[in-house]
C-alpha cells in the first residue's frame, strides 16, 4: 500500500503528518518527495547506508560527425540545443540545465553526430531509523528536473512495506511525479482562506489522478472553511491538530509529533485503519 501525504501549500505540516504516520505503523518505509528541501531526515537522523547518484541523459555531439545542420536545435522542444553556423566554422552548443533527456535529438540527428552522455541531476539515499526504512530524494543546487529525482526515489521503495510518501507543496509536475500511483493521499491544510484555495487545487490533483483522499487539518482553530468543503465533496477529515505551542516547540527541536505526544500514535494507527477500509 502507498499512502502519499500532500498540500496545496507548503507549511501546512505535511512532514509532521508523514513522519507520525510512518512512526505508528509497524512494516513501513518512508520516501522523502520534497526532493528540493527534504527535511525528513532532522525527524529521523537515519542511519545512512547508501548513496546513488541521479542522472539524466544530455547529448554529447561527435565533431567529426556533425555538419552543422542544425536539424538537433529544431527537434528540441526545450531549447536546449543552439548551433552557430559560421562560414569556416561553428559549433553546436548545449545547454544542459534546459535538457530534459528525451533523447530526441540522439534518435533524429541524420548523420548520427549525436550519442548519449549523463551528468548527474541529484541524489537517492537510502538508510533506516529503528524499523522504519528511510529513502529520500534530494536534488542538486540549480537543477530543474524534480520529477526524474522523485521518480528514482520512488523505484526504490519496497513492494512488501507499507509506503508513506511525503510529497513536495503545490500542485505542480514534482507534486503529481509523488503522488501518482499512490492507493491513497492525505491532504494536509490550515484553517484559512488561503490554505482553503490551495486543498482545493490539491484536491482537484487527487480527482484527475482517480486517487481517493481524506483531509487533516493541521493549526486547527476556526475551521468552518475547511469543513464546509470537505463536507461538500464527502472527503473525510480524520484529524484535526490543534494550534499548541507543545507541537510547535517539539517540530523546532527536530522532535516528530508521536515521540513528543505518544498519545497521537493510537491516533495515527486508527487513521491507518480508516484509510485501509476506504480502499
Amino acid at each position: 500500500m502507498v499512502i502519499s501525504v500532500a498540500s496545496g501549500k507548503g507549511g501546512t505540516g505535511k512532514t509532521t503528518v508523514a513522519v507520525s504516520l510512518a512512526l505508528s505503523i509497524e512494516n513501513s518505509q518512508i520516501i522523502d518527495c520534497d526532493v528540493e528541501e527534504p527535511n525528513v531526515h532532522l525527524f529521523l537522523n537515519p542511519e545512512i547506508k547508501q548513496e546513488i547518484e541521479v542522472t539524466s541523459v544530455v547529448p554529447e555531439v561527435d565533431k567529426e560527425k556533425c555538419n552543422l545542420c542544425g536539424y538537433c536545435s529544431k527537434v528540441c522542444a526545450y531549447n536546449a540545443l543552439s548551433v552557430i553556423k559560421l562560414d569556416s566554422s561553428g559549433d553546436v552548443i548545449l545547454f544542459p540545465h534546459l535538457c530534459h533527456g528525451c533523447e530526441g535529438c540522439i534518435l533524429l540527428c541524420p548523420e548520427k553526430a549525436m550519442k548519449p552522455a549523463h551528468r548527474g541531476i541529484g541524489m537517492i539515499k537510502i538508510g533506516s531509523f529503528d524499523s522504519l526504512e528511510f529513502i529520500e530524494g534530494r536534488l542538486n543546487i540549480s537543477e530543474v528536473l524534480a520529477p526524474k529525482v522523485i521518480e528514482k526515489a520512488k523505484a526504490y521503495a519496497k513492494k512488501d512495506k507499507i509506503t508513506i510518501v511525503d510529497a513536495p507543496p503545490g500542485t505542480s509536475c514534482p507534486a503529481v511525479a509523488a503522488i501518482k500511483d499512490s492507493d491513497f493521499c492525505i491532504l494536509v491544510t490550515e484553517p484559512t482562506p488561503f490554505g482553503l484555495h490551495d486543498l482545493e487545487l490539491a484536491y482537484e490533483v487527487t480527482q484527475a489522478l482517480k486517487i481517493k483522499s481524506g483531509v487533516i487539518i493541521n493549526k486547527s482553530g476556526d475551521d468552518w472553511l475547511i469543513e464546509g468543503f470537505c463536507r461538500k465533496n464527502k472527503i473525510p477529515v480524520f484529524l484535526k491538530i490543534p494550534f499548541h505551542r507543545k507541537i510547535a516547540e517539539a517540530y523546532s527541536k527536530g522532535i516528530p509529533l508521536v515521540k513528543a505526544m505518544p498519545e497521537y500514535k493510537e491516533i495515527f494507527q486508527k487513521i491507518y485503519k480508516e484509510i485501509r477500509e476506504i480502499i
